[in-house]
Order: C-alpha cells, then structure tokens, then sequence
C-alpha cells in the first residue's frame, strides 16, 4: 500500500447541511482505495501538525478523484479550516489508509448497511460495490438534514432513523430494523461507539456475521503510535496486550474480534 503523502487538489467543496461538508479531492489515493479505508488530511496551518482521518465516501478511480464528506467539529480546527477551502486549493494527504470492508462476504445475501451520523458517507461507497443479493441501506440521522440521501436511494433499499422522528423511523437505526421487519444474513456497519455496540450485541444474538468500523481519534494514521486502540480478544503480536490498532488493524473489524 502507497502511504507517500502527496499533495491533492480540491476538484469542489460544497455543503451538504449544516457544518457537513462535501469535497471532491484530485489524487493518486484513487486508484488503489478500497470501501471502507480513509484518508490522513493535514492542514496548511503549520500550527497542526497532526493529520485529520477523514473516511472516504466515494472513489472514482477513473477520474482520479476521491470524494469525503466530513463535519467540522469547531472553531479553528483543522475540519473548519477544510470548510474554508475552494476549488483549485492544494492540500498535503496520506492515504488509502487501513482495512476496508470485505465486499466478497455479501455475495449471495441479504445484506444491512448501516451508518449513523459522520458514520454514513463511508456507506455510500460500499453501497456502490457491494455485490449482494439483497442491499437494505439503514441510516441514522439527528434530524431532516438526511445528507446523501438521493445517493443512497440510488444505490440499494434506504430506511431511515431520526433521533427527533422527523423523518422516517423516530429513534436509530436498530429502531427501524425493528419498525420495518427487516432481516440480513451479514450487517456493515459504521457509526459512533453506542451505535456499533447496539449492532454488535444484535448480531450475536442472531448468528449474523458483522463487520463494523470504529471511529476513533487517531494521531499518526499508520499504526505506529498505538494511540488509537480498542480491545480485542486476541493479544496483538505488536504490543503483546489485548488491543488492536484501530487506524492499522482496522478500522474495519469482525464484531466478535473486539470489544467495544
């Protein structure tokens, strides 16, 4: 895997809702990415010197191009200064980074892709992939800002999940599996930690195999730091402690090989 940082070109930023962002990104990452990996954004502030991790959302490796959706997280960080930029405007990245999802265990199955939150633009691309008999795409949002909507709708059957019910099924997304009778043979998932547990307690409960990826903060993206680690059940020969390295290791996992 190529982790030379290179400098991307903005191809286009736009906002898609209220502090969540869409840029298309000119580069060499394109044509090896893989759903489910991310990509280490630096700023142009010399002040931050750690990268963002930021998911890809869409790969379009014939154009060379690669599309992330992300939220700024406040002012002065490095997600604003992102939201800052236009088209034309470089920036340094590393990347593909990590583990994506392992497309070829759908084939054949009813399968859930779920994401929740900042969790979502990762699905799109998977959504887009993924060879399955059956694609039920089951999204959760906080409220009618249902970014990439028309995206997924496109690309497999959309339920949705608000937490202020104004779209769709009130509650997340285990709530409207449940409203909606919905059954899969394997579950993707990405989204915030109480999201992936839920799903991950579901899933042995029924004998689904499930793959979530977990966010995390991470400093230096390439394993080396060890400062983004969940549990595991096995030791890791790396550290010889029981976690794994979220940025290297994953960020994609088999539920039942980690602890959340």
């Amino acid at each position: 895997m190529d982790r030379r940082k290179e400098q991307a070109e903005i191809i286009s930023q736009v906002m898609l809702a209220d502090g969540i962002f869409s840029m298309w990104l000119k580069t060499e990452a394109s044509h090896t990415a893989k759903p489910g990996q991310f990509i280490s954004m630096y700023t142009n502030d010399g002040s931050k010197l750690l990268p963002r991790p930021i998911s890809i959302c869409e790969i379009d490796s014939v154009k060379g191009r690669l599309r992330v959706v992300y939220r700024v997280t406040g002012e002065n960080t490095g997600t604003e200064q992102f939201s800052r930029m236009q088209s034309g405007d470089t920036l340094s990245i590393i990347g593909p980074l990590g583990n994506g999802f392992p497309l070829e265990k759908a084939e054949g199955k009813n399968v859930f892709l779920m994401g929740g939150g900042i969790g979502i633009p990762p699905i799109l691309e998977l959504a887009k992939q993924v060879q399955c008999r059956k694609k039920q795409i089951v999204a959760g949002y906080r409220d009618a800002h249902t970014f990439l909507r028309e995206e997924f709708e496109q690309n497999g059957e959309l339920y949705i999940s608000t937490e202020d019910g104004s779209v769709g099924t009130k509650g997340n997304v285990m709530d409207a599996i449940r409203e909606n009778g919905l059954e899969a043979d394997i579950i993707y998932a990405c989204g915030p930690t109480p999201m992936l547990r839920a799903i991950k307690t579901y899933a042995e409960e029924k004998g689904i195999e499930c793959y979530i990826s977990l966010e995390e903060r991470m400093a230096c993206g390439i394993g080396a730091c060890l400062g983004c680690v969940c549990q595991s059940k096995e030791k890791d020969h790396h550290s010889n402690v029981k976690n794994k390295r979220i940025c290297k290791d994953g960020p994609v996992f088999l539920s039942t090989e980690v602890e959340i």
